[in-house]
């Protein structure tokens, strides 16, 4: 817990996927996860999260995963309520994650070209 959490502060995350021993995501470990693990730990002390496991922390949130060939549409739907998707292989391996933020600047871009198209130079 201890490393969670300190890898979190340091790279500024307040969410970060879970990978399983065999490469496959297992889910989604946030600040709240950690914060009521906190609350919930009776006398809890920072020494105690050197103790606690990632395993033992109960998390609420999994972000859906999607495949390597998902469309944009189907990242788009997903983001409204995730921060970040998880993508992964044929066989369930992670492979790595598409932010909430690439996906805006995505159609940011599109809207742009298209704005672009629709204004009269005359």
């Amino acid at each position: 817990m201890r490393q969670a959490m300190e890898k979190m502060e340091y790279h500024g995350l307040t969410a970060v996927p879970l990978i399983d021993k065999e490469g496959k995501y297992a889910g989604t470990l946030t600040e709240g996860d950690l914060l009521r693990k906190i609350k919930n730990t009776p006398d809890f002390t920072f020494s105690d999260s050197e103790k606690i496991t990632v395993a033992e922390i109960p998390r609420n949130t999994k972000n859906e995963p999607v495949r390597i060939e998902a469309k944009i549409g189907d990242l788009l739907t997903l983001a409204v309520a995730q921060n970040f998707i998880p993508v992964v292989d044929d066989e369930g391996i992670f492979i790595g994650i598409i932010r909430r933020r690439e996906i805006i600047e995505f159609y940011a871009g599109k809207a742009n070209i298209n704005e672009s198209k629709d204004v009269n130079p005359d």
